[in-house]
């Protein structure tokens, strides 16, 4: 007598494709409406995102012009306005705007003899570590020639080491103070080399390559042959 086929696999993989089915149907309507309002507020954020790199992108835009006008109008002697002006720009802006502003600010602070508040604004500009590198090590240099005087000599060696290394872009400025420093610890043979070695990095100002090579003449250090020789 013949067997009757084995319908167990077949009928058990029918029923669990059913009911994978009638899952699928059941969830699709009871969630329907949360996944509507969830594409959507997914596209709603997309949409916002992009208007607001627009917008910054066109408020930027205008802040350079206001900057651009505030600079030609104290070139002219035309500062009345400009601090608070300058206050407005170095707030709620891009970093290379807010930079600019703070660095403006502390000039016309000291074109009107505000000596405290213009090394104020070097230091806000000098720890705001959201600022790029070269903003900070420039505000830093400012900071530390208006202290200059008021600073311990270990205090201004101390503050400028990273920058008073030959190659480094404030080398010069940072090297001067640093070896300023050193004289007046009574460390003039340190301070004659320093000197030499300002004098000897041609990316250092001729200016200040010919005073280093001066001071250091007076410090026992001879780096005459530090400069270029000029044609007779």
């Amino acid at each position: 007598m013949a067997q009757p086929p084995d319908i167990t696999e077949t009928f058990v993989r029918e029923v669990d494709e059913n009911l994978r089915r009638d899952r699928a149907r059941e969830f699709a309507h009871k969630y329907l409406g949360w996944w509507i309002v969830a594409v959507l507020l997914f596209l709603a954020a997309c949409g916002g995102w992009i208007y607001w790199q627009n917008y910054r992108a066109k408020q930027s835009e205008k802040a350079v012009d206001q900057l651009a006008q505030v600079y030609t109008a104290i070139s002219k002697g035309q500062v009345q306005g400009a601090p608070a002006q300058l206050d407005a720009l170095a707030k709620d802006h891009g970093k290379a705007i807010r930079a600019s502003a703070l660095f403006g600010r502390a000039a016309v602070a000291m074109q009107q003899n505000d000596e405290k508040l213009a090394t104020a604004k070097y230091r806000e500009i000098a720890a705001d570590t959201s600022l790029p590198q070269p903003f900070r090590d420039l505000a830093l240099i400012r900071q530390t020639a208006l202290e200059f005087d008021a600073l311990n000599p270990a205090q201004v060696i101390a503050r400028l080491a990273p920058l008073t290394k030959p190659g480094q872009p404030w080398f010069g400025s940072a090297g001067e103070m640093t070896a300023m420093a050193m004289i007046k610890q009574g460390r003039k043979a340190e301070a004659g080399r320093l000197f030499a070695a300002i004098a000897r990095d041609t990316q250092v100002p001729d200016d200040l390559r010919a005073r280093s090579i001066q001071i250091a003449s007076s410090l026992g250090v001879d780096a005459s042959n530090a400069m270029p020789q000029t044609a007779q």
